[in-house]
């Protein structure tokens, strides 16, 4: 790393998300203090954003890196919402510098920061994501994970390996702050966005202090935020989906009505349940390709949220702790 230390920006802004968490981003910022180089660590500026948190903390850690600020909202957004409002904080600051955006539980490990600078420094202009190679959770959670990632693909075309943890270079924050998708999901949103993007395979690390908020429903929700975000592309794979049932049912049903009329084929008695069935499948087919075709173009018509202009609205105040 000493051979890049000129290539390293003057500050790099470290967003953390928290809600209630403060016994666990206390361990982490020690932790960042004990094992991230001296040459990054002096840089990083943290900005907590405190999503409406129903306890506050008692002690912080200080002197680690340049500052430390706690960014309080109103009400209580949500982990993606909390991110996308730190991002547009910081974008709407004079100067602009690269933005790690990471969690407060410690699973995003503070040794891999140093990685996803170098990386940074390697691929300017992109966004850096860990992609996770290695992962510690249960493994009901690890299998409904696979099932996530494998629907999102199947949805949007596009393959989700990575979470939250990565890096925003300077040049693109402002960027993003105007991407609405992010509001609803981080990572998918940058997918969206189409600003050029890499990742790098990282462990995922432990939980330091309490226990993880994210449960089955929870991560129901996560993943249906994130096909959300791409909702035209999947509507339109749903819609060809669709019509592909469509065109099976009418080759059933001429199938059945050739065996009938034009063999000596005996068929069965139930022929005509069966055709029946072939019809309603048509014409769900046909009703569900409406919907989606006029739920997209709703969605293309509707103001979006623009975390840019909007987050004033959520931020309270913010706290300058050191």
């Amino acid at each position: 790393m000493d051979t890049r230390t000129n290539s390293l920006p003057d500050q790099i802004n470290v967003v953390i998300p928290l809600f209630n968490d403060w016994l666990a981003v206390g361990l982490l910022i020690e932790r960042i203090r004990s094992v991230v180089d001296a040459s990054i660590q002096n840089r990083l500026a943290f900005l907590i954003v405190d999503d409406c948190s129903a306890i506050n903390y008692d002690t912080l850690p200080t002197g680690v890196g340049k500052s430390l600020s706690i960014l309080r909202l109103f009400r209580n957004v949500g982990h993606q919402k909390a991110i996308a409002l730190g991002i547009a904080y910081l974008a709407d600051q004079p100067d602009q510098y690269p933005t790690i955006v990471m969690d407060s539980d410690g699973e995003d490990r503070p040794e891999d920061i140093v990685q996803l600078v170098e990386r940074g420094i390697e691929k300017p202009g992109h966004v850096v994501f860990a992609h996770r190679a290695k992962r510690h959770e249960s493994l009901m959670f690890r299998t409904f994970y696979i099932v996530y990632k494998s629907v999102f693909q199947l949805l949007t075309g596009k393959v989700i390996t990575f979470g939250n943890f990565s890096l925003v270079p300077a040049g693109q924050l402002r960027k993003l702050a105007h991407v609405s998708e992010i509001w609803n999901n981080y990572p998918g949103g940058v997918i969206r966005s189409r600003l050029p993007y890499t990742a790098i395979p990282l462990e995922r690390g432990r939980r330091l202090a309490g226990e993880s908020k994210m449960n089955f429903v929870s991560l129901v929700l996560h993943g249906l935020s994130a096909v959300s975000v791409l909702i035209d592309t999947t509507a339109m794979r749903l819609v060809l989906f669709c019509m592909m049932m469509l065109v099976v049912s009418i080759f059933g049903i001429s199938i059945v009505l050739f065996l009938k009329f034009f063999t000596n084929t005996s068929t069965p008695g139930w022929t005509s349940n069966l055709i029946f069935s072939f019809l309603i499948v048509i014409l769900q087919a046909f009703l569900i390709s409406l919907l989606l075709v006029f739920m997209v173009l709703s969605y293309r018509t509707q103001i979006q949220f623009i975390p840019a202009k909007q987050f004033g609205d959520f931020v309270e105040r913010v706290e300058r702790v050191y």
